[in-house]
């Protein structure tokens, strides 16, 4: 099982490839509730992806109605700066799913009231208004995997022995 990133209707095509990459590193899966405001075929989206498409799963359903009907009964967090507690005081599970809403008008209101007790928010400063959307996914998503211990993640690195140019700084370290 993995998490499981939503998007309701995403305007910009370079946070949702970002979003892909962050999903395809850590398992996630993506989900894609329609209209978008760009097509899949976007050279940004792919751009913004990189040559991480081939490890992430997406998928698409064409409104609100049908993703919620499918996953009937499923854990939900709906993220959003209208919740009443930050998203590091939810209890998540493998598999949870993740709800974001588009860049430009978050989730609609009439969802939020009937999920009310599910919605999350990242503290911020009340003069701003948001975090930019795939920054708020990603700082989500890892709580989450935090809490369920980075399940089937890795880590540790390790450095690859490659050689690079002297940096002047190296002397200050």
């Amino acid at each position: 099982m993995a998490m499981n990133i939503v998007l309701v209707n995403p305007e910009i095509p370079q946070n949702t490839g970002n979003i892909a990459r962050t999903c395809a590193a850590t398992g996630a899966m993506l989900h894609l509730i329609e209209p978008l405001g760009f097509s899949l075929d976007s050279k940004y989206l792919k751009r913004a992806g990189l040559d991480y498409w081939w490890l992430m799963q997406y998928r698409t359903y064409p409104c609100l109605e049908d993703f919620l009907r499918e996953h009937t009964g499923a854990r939900m967090h709906f993220a959003t700066t209208k919740a009443p507690r930050g998203y590091h005081q939810a209890e998540y599970r493998d598999g949870d799913f993740l709800v974001f809403g588009c860049e430009t008008r978050g989730l609609p209101e009439n969802l939020l009231e009937k999920v009310y007790d599910r919605c999350i928010r990242i503290p911020m400063r009340t003069e701003a208004r948001s975090l930019n959307l795939s920054n708020a996914v990603a700082v989500t998503l890892y709580e989450a995997l935090r809490q369920t211990d980075f399940a089937g993640l890795s880590d540790q690195g390790a450095l690859t022995g490659r050689e690079e140019q002297a940096a002047p700084w190296l002397d200050y370290v």
